[in-house]
């Protein structure tokens, strides 16, 4: 079983890497530096919450959470915004544990729920997430978005 930890400065190397990875995996070029990852995992007040799943050859897997927040009923979650896996972990339990520690985290911060989202053709991903218990959520409406 893999040991679940935040993340550390000397881990940004191989968790900005698995990035890449998944970016890559999903037909995306990663434009995210080490400074970015830095600036959004470290610190006094980080963007992300980032776990990572440590085994004896370095890590395995990592998970990023964001914040979210349901103003109007008073009801904070997070976002498992990242979860990935290194392709000889999977199948161990890495996965789970990681989702697993993230369940905790967000329970610590006051979260009254954990989301998370997938590819629409992402039919393995989608039942390991209701195989752990996570409850299909239909879409809201449309989102609307400005760049600068």
């Amino acid at each position: 079983m893999p040991f679940i930890r935040p993340v550390t400065e000397n881990d940004l190397p191989q968790v900005h890497a698995m990035v890449c990875h998944l970016a890559r995996h999903h037909g995306d070029t990663a434009q995210l530096t080490l400074d970015d990852l830095a600036r959004d995992a470290l610190g006094a007040h980080p963007w992300l919450s980032v776990l990572v799943a440590e085994a004896a050859q370095g890590l395995s897997g990592y998970a990023a959470l964001c914040p979210l927040a349901q103003l109007q009923f008073g009801v904070r979650g997070m976002d498992l915004h990242h979860l990935f896996i290194r392709d000889n972990m999977r199948g161990q339990g890495v996965g789970r544990a990681l989702v697993d520690a993230c369940i905790g985290v967000a329970q610590a911060r006051g979260c009254r729920f954990l989301a998370v989202g997938t590819d629409p053709g992402n039919l393995a991903a989608q039942e390991a997430y209701v195989a752990m218990g996570f409850d299909r959520v239909p879409q809201p409406g449309p989102r609307f978005r400005i760049k600068w």
